[in-house]
């Protein structure tokens, strides 16, 4: 292994002109990585080891070019396509051979472990699967993850600075990330569990659990236990853990229909601008810019389920009251959704206190709950302090259904829809959210979130009076929704791209 490989200056996305350092900062040597190779001596141990993993069938055609850029550079073994092998079997092997190395006394497998670095090219699904795999290993040390964009919507590696758009491939633009991965800040966030408890379908195409495409962010569980009122037989749980968002209802559905179609026709999803186009097409094709003409109230959260909130750990569950015209509703744990939108904004002084609402940080154990009534509505994130209906801040949160007028609904968890189906009989469906722990993620120059161990500064406060804001009130945004709705009061700016829109 050559150690003596040139510096690389940080291009126009990094931080000034900060150099990444010689390559042998990054590399780990084979015998870290692979159990069965033959002990080395290494004179320096790397300031900032990193294991990458990169989904090859992630943006298009870019995702094998990563793979190819960063093993030139880096060590092969330390590289990982996830379309090969899954992160879960490398951390297991990486991690039990760290244990066997500082049993024998191994330095640099200690020195190793304590400085390791993950970088994670993908989606926002395939991010959030490795950063349940980090959670799940419980490390005292976990290492910190920083995500490169690779998506259509990319709203994780956005909220930490890494920005939204496509990454170039060569081997430059790997080395300039390489120095900001370097460069990065730790910072915490929340992790939120997820359960769902229902019966099992009967009839459907879809294997173990018909007719359900669950993403692989959710497993399916036995029985909890003997105390669960769901505990009977013919039940079934799944549960699995996120980072950025639940949702359910109009952006979940259109999403499903993005990821369907990419299903059928793969090779007509290889661009991320036309990605997007195809998604805003698919949010008009479903009628969601006029639910009210084209949709039934059956479709509103308010008919689909009854809500419940735990705003305090500890605390008393109390209904959450969803105004009737809501059909989306999105539990939010990142300033960053549909590309790069923050749906809740920064509440008024009046609102915070009227309210109990506070600021949205990502390790203060509160997710956001917001609404919305449509796709318009949806576009008043355009707007200066544009936000949706904010519902309630909560440690945890129930979605009970019942039977009802609709048999499914649409779900998605940090960007991986599926289509619910919902109680035929006397029967009940519990979603239910709860905050489970932190993981670390890598935070670059740019980031969006925000923790409570940094309050926000007076300018990242926005309008600190944003008590006039129309949305919270149903009569208010009736007259509101002709302005947006009317091509000649209303004009999306140039530099906005419809397409981040569901």
């Amino acid at each position: 292994m050559d150690c003596r490989m040139d510096g690389c200056a940080i291009g126009s996305n990094g931080s000034g002109s900060k150099s990444c350092g010689p390559l042998s900062d990054y590399r780990i040597p084979d015998y870290i990585l692979k159990p069965d190779s033959e002990r080395v001596i290494v004179d320096n141990a790397p300031s900032c080891p990193v294991v990458v993993f990169i989904n090859s069938r992630s943006g298009g055609q870019l995702g094998s070019g990563l793979i190819k850029s960063y093993r030139e550079v880096l060590n092969e073994a330390q590289v990982f396509d996830l379309s090969e092998e899954s992160p879960d079997k490398v951390l297991h092997r990486l991690y039990a051979n760290f244990q066997r190395l500082k049993s024998n006394g191994d330095l640099l497998a200690i020195q190793i472990e304590k400085s390791l670095r993950l970088i994670v090219a993908g989606g926002d699904g395939t991010a959030s699967w490795l950063l349940g795999v980090v959670s799940d290993l419980k490390l005292t040390h976990s290492p910190p993850v920083a995500t490169v964009p690779l998506g259509t919507g990319n709203n994780l590696p956005f909220s930490f600075g890494w920005g939204k758009k496509n990454p170039a491939t060569d081997q430059e633009a790997v080395k300039s990330f390489l120095g900001l991965v370097k460069e990065a800040r730790e910072m915490s966030i929340d992790s939120w569990h997820i359960i769902m408890r229902m019966r099992v379908p009967q009839e459907g195409p879809c294997d173990p659990i018909a007719p359900l495409e669950l993403p692989h962010s959710l497993h399916a569980f036995h029985r909890v236990t003997g105390s669960d009122e769901l505990n009977v037989e013919g039940y079934h749980t799944f549960r699995g853990g996120f980072w950025n968002y639940f949702s359910m209802g109009m952006d979940a559905q259109v999403s499903y229909g993005f990821h369907s179609e990419r299903k059928k026709n793969p090779e007509k999803f290889k661009n991320q601008l036309s990605n997007q186009g195809t998604y805003a097409k698919l949010g008009l094709k479903q009628g969601w810019f006029a639910p009210s003409l084209t949709h039934s109230s059956s479709r509103n959260i308010s008919q689909l389920a009854k809500v419940k909130i735990m705003k305090r750990p500890g605390g008393k569950w109390e209904e959450l009251k969803i105004p009737s015209s809501i059909r989306s509703i999105i539990c939010l744990n990142l300033p960053s959704f549909s590309g790069g939108f923050n749906p809740w904004g920064t509440p008024g002084t009046r609102k915070k206190q009227d309210r109990d609402l506070t600021a949205p940080y990502v390790d203060d154990g509160l997710i956001e709950v917001v609404g919305f009534r449509d796709a318009w509505h949806g576009l008043v994130l355009l707007a200066p302090n544009g936000h949706g209906t904010r519902l309630a801040q909560a440690h945890r949160i129930r979605f009970e259904f019942h039977k009802g007028a609709a048999d499914h609904t649409f779900m998605r968890v940090d960007g991986e829809p599926w289509k619910q189906p919902l109680p035929s009989n006397d029967e009940t469906v519990v979603v239910e959210i709860s905050h489970l722990r932190q993981v670390t993620m890598l935070a670059n120059g740019h980031c969006k979130s925000k923790s409570v161990e940094e309050p926000l500064t007076p300018s990242s406060h926005g309008h600190e009076n944003d008590d006039s804001d129309s949305l919270e009130d149903e009569d208010e945004w009736k007259e509101g929704r002709k302005k947006f709705g009317a091509a000649d009061t209303f004009k999306l700016p140039d530099e906005v791209d419809i397409a981040h829109l569901s």
